[in-house]
């Protein structure tokens, strides 16, 4: 297990720390359109790094919504379109944007918190995924209910699983259907995910056994000390060692998988990122063009320069972490 060190080592730069290893983080080809909506949300989980919730008022208009697809549209290098958000499915763009992304031919993916299910006007909402083969990445922090309940709510592990058996019973998750359904974790307190692999094997188990669920991947994500879960590690006196164990943890074998070297991210206002999490700290993009509007495609970010800050080493830590879960496989961490 990682442990913590001094409070000084929560002072390195990440830029020096890669350098250490003769890194010079660029980006490579364009792959990942990450498309963030909005910050409205039915719920409001203690680790979300967007401090989304019901009373966010921050989402993507109409008009910035049509721009967006139109850049898709002149971005051949880009194979995948990421939704989030907030609950990105309470945007009243977003089905729109779907059925015009998979129209381009693009891949979709959806980061769904499954209570959204069953938000009035959502009843639907699943028949839709299917219809436009969605991959649903589904926000489950564990199995048991009530690990789940303290980090999101009460009441929304039952409705969570209430959610996976419907998207089950329309095909997701069953194996030849086409149609994906992948679990994300995040831990419930301040320290690292545990291998992903040995964690997906109990997640099947615990949910084939007592609920009946199956699912593809599971994607082990570390939580990032930005927003709410910056407040929470502030509050209870745990950012200094939550940070150190991030440094210290560092592992140079993840920095070729880091997501922002393959994504560019799109926030609801139309203003371009090199990660959700550069989103959310309000850190642009390199140059001039850090706007949709000062664009004519996404494929001129390819090969570009990424700007880092503090929070990269919670992607760079142990296993990795991406929006794909584990950069590498089979580490303790």
């Amino acid at each position: 297990m990682c442990g913590f060190n001094t409070l000084q080592d929560s002072k390195i730069n990440f830029e020096d720390k890669l350098r250490q290893y003769g890194f010079h983080l660029r980006r490579t080809k364009l792959k990942t359109l990450q498309i963030n909506v909005g910050k409205l949300c039915n719920q409001a989980c203690t680790h979300c790094h967007v401090d989304a919730g019901p009373e966010r008022n921050e989402i993507m208009s109409a008009e910035t919504a049509d721009r967006v697809l139109n850049l898709l549209a002149n971005s051949p290098s880009i194979e995948s379109v990421d939704f989030t958000g907030g609950a990105p499915e309470l945007n009243p763009a977003f089905r729109s944007m779907v059925t015009r992304s998979r129209s381009l031919g693009r891949r979709v993916m959806d980061r769904c918190n499954l209570t959204v299910l069953f938000v009035n006007g959502q009843e639907d909402l699943a028949e839709f995924f299917r219809a436009n083969s969605v991959e649903v990445i589904a926000s489950l922090p564990c199995y048991s209910r009530e690990n789940v309940d303290k980090q999101r709510g009460r009441g929304v592990f039952d409705k969570s699983i209430d959610a996976l058996r419907k998207l089950n019973s329309l095909g997701y998750g069953l194996k030849g259907s086409g149609l994906r359904l992948d679990l994300a974790y995040n831990p419930g307190g301040a320290f690292l995910p545990p291998s992903q692999e040995e964690l997906e094997k109990q997640y099947k188990k615990e949910l084939r056994v007592k609920f009946g669920i199956v699912f593809n991947r599971l994607y082990a994500m570390t939580n990032m000390p930005i927003k709410r879960w910056k407040e929470y590690l502030e509050h209870t006196g745990q950012m200094e060692r939550y940070r150190a164990l991030l440094i210290n943890a560092f592992n140079p074998q993840t920095v070729d998988g880091l997501m922002c070297r393959t994504l560019i991210s799109v926030g609801w206002d139309g203003q371009l990122y090199d990660c959700d999490f550069n989103q959310m700290l309000e850190i642009p993009v390199a140059g001039r063009c850090r706007t949709i509007s000062h664009i004519e495609s996404f494929d001129k970010f390819n090969h570009g320069l990424i700007v880092t800050g503090a929070h990269c080493f919670g992607c760079t830590a142990g296993a990795g972490s991406s929006c794909g879960g584990s950069l590498i496989h089979n580490i303790e961490t």
